[in-house]
């Protein structure tokens, strides 16, 4: 049996969805089994078009019985003329979140696109995803239970056990996420102005082209608080470099208004980052390792991030929590042995 692994566009795209997929398909190999990975052109979000309902028919169409496919959830909306009510054959789900919890949605394409994604999702043999909050979702949409099974990705995790010491100079504030509306960077860059008299830098890296837009509206808010010198936007960064911004950051802060699971989150727990951050990651992240404030909610996370800011024995409790935490999570070989099994019970 070959398994299909379907995906929208480049695969060696630096997100945490399509790490998880490279990683996936890395271990699917090494496991021995025979893996097609197919990108598919067009565009996905927040509806397919021509391009991408061409090729996800194509492939379908192509589909050998006897063979398997995996089918990355921001590829979904390419599928919604072929996947019909008897499509349920080998073919899984693989939802890193559901595409209708993107921030920035009019309420009319959130709701088409709910209704598209529970239509879909109920015609896959099964679904895989990262976290219980993803599964919730997809019974919400109607996917019974016992066809879901939660595979949270690995940790990649530091040679050396973290350690936090105070350091001189500014504090340094680590945002890793690509510039959307969901991950919530104007909302940051907003409440540190509220601390701007605290001596702080924040360095973000992720995609900077993905969402012009967004991009544009987070330049102008760092020009008009006077934050030319104090947030950069770094782009994208391999592995290797991000690792090394981890290791040089005291403070990991990010307030996404909803994550699947949050990998970015996860390694920085594994660097003994204390995090600042929302309730949308609260599955990943400990109460000891972080401060959580509600989604959207300027104020309270200006006032969490002086809370951090002005008090170090807190900052050195949590980045304590965080170590810990991040010892025990996952490495990536025990995650993609578990995530093989979990596929392996919903395509048998």
């Amino acid at each position: 049996m070959t398994i299909v692994f379907i995906v929208p566009g480049p695969l060696g795209q630096l997100t945490g969805g399509y790490l998880f997929d490279k990683r996936v398909i890395e271990g699917l190999r090494a496991a021995g089994r025979a893996v097609d990975v197919r990108e598919l052109p067009g565009a996905f979000f927040p509806s397919a078009d021509a391009a991408a309902l061409a090729a996800a028919d194509a492939v379908l169409s192509a589909l050998p019985e006897e063979d398997a496919a995996i089918i990355d959830g921001l590829a979904l909306p390419a599928f919604a003329q072929v996947l019909t009510p008897t499509s349920r054959r080998r073919l899984i789900g693989f939802v890193h979140h559901p595409l209708a919890r993107e921030t920035g949605l009019a309420e009319d394409a959130r709701e088409t696109l709910a209704g598209l994604e529970a239509r879909l999702l109920t015609r896959l043999k099964g679904v895989l995803c990262p976290s219980a909050g993803t599964a919730w979702a997809l019974e919400e949409y109607g996917v019974a239970r016992e066809r879901i099974a939660i595979a949270p990705p690995g940790t990649e995790k530091p040679a050396e056990p973290a350690r936090r010491s105070p350091r001189a100079g500014p504090l340094r504030l680590l945002a890793v996420g690509t510039i959307s509306p969901r991950k919530g960077h104007l909302l940051l860059v907003d409440a540190l102005a509220e601390v701007a008299d605290r001596p702080w830098e924040l360095s973000c890296i992720g995609s900077l082209t993905r969402d012009p837009a967004t991009l544009a509206a987070l330049q102008r808010a760092i020009g008009r608080h006077g934050f030319g010198e104090r947030v950069k936007l770094l782009g994208e960064r391999p592995p290797e470099q991000l690792a090394e911004a981890y290791a040089a950051a005291d403070v990991f802060v990010l307030p996404s208004y909803h994550e699947g699971y949050g990998m970015a989150f996860a390694e920085a727990l594994a660097h003994g980052l204390p995090v600042v951050a929302t309730s949308a990651v609260a599955e990943t992240v400990p109460a000891e390792a972080s401060l959580l404030v509600p989604p959207g909610d300027v104020a309270a996370l200006a006032a969490a991030l002086r809370l951090l800011m002005d008090n170090a024995p807190l900052r050195a409790r949590l980045a304590m929590g965080a170590a810990k935490a991040g010892a025990a999570l996952p490495d990536w070989q025990t995650a993609i042995d578990r995530w093989i099994a979990a596929f392996d019970r919903l395509s048998a």
